[in-house]
């Protein structure tokens, strides 16, 4: 990122068809001077919008407030945790920089789980006889 302070939400959508129940993850930049928005570092919002679908699960009110999993393996993240926050922000990086005049992205954050997920529980190397002596 280019050093530009992100503030962060989450808002739960509960809805009575869950299907139309969404998670949202919204960062933000501060800026003193909304009205020149052509200013660099003006007013930005990108939200990273989570909704049920196959395989995947966001909470409603079964589950911790604020998790959305992915299945069959049932990876899971917390919206509400910072270092979730900054590592699904990082990883929606490149939508900010090819998208530069937009104000108001929003964006399926479930395109970025599978990476920070991974990301965050690497598998640990293969260990041979040889190296455990």
């Amino acid at each position: 990122m280019d050093g530009t302070a992100w503030y962060w939400t989450v808002r739960q959508r509960v809805r009575p068809d869950y299907a139309d129940c969404r998670l949202t993850l919204s960062f933000f930049t501060d800026f003193k001077d909304f009205t020149d928005t052509s200013l660099p570092g003006a007013r930005r919002r990108l939200a990273l919008v989570f909704a049920p679908g196959p395989d995947r699960i966001v909470s409603n009110t079964y589950l911790e407030a604020g998790t959305v999993v992915r299945l069959p393996d049932r990876s899971w993240l917390n919206l509400h945790e910072p270092g979730t926050a900054r590592r699904l922000l990082d990883a929606a990086a490149p939508v900010l920089t090819t998208r530069p005049l937009e104000l108001k992205l929003a964006v399926d954050g479930w395109s970025f789980f599978d990476d920070v997920v991974d990301r965050a529980d690497p598998k640990p190397p293969h260990l041979t006889d040889a190296d455990r002596s």
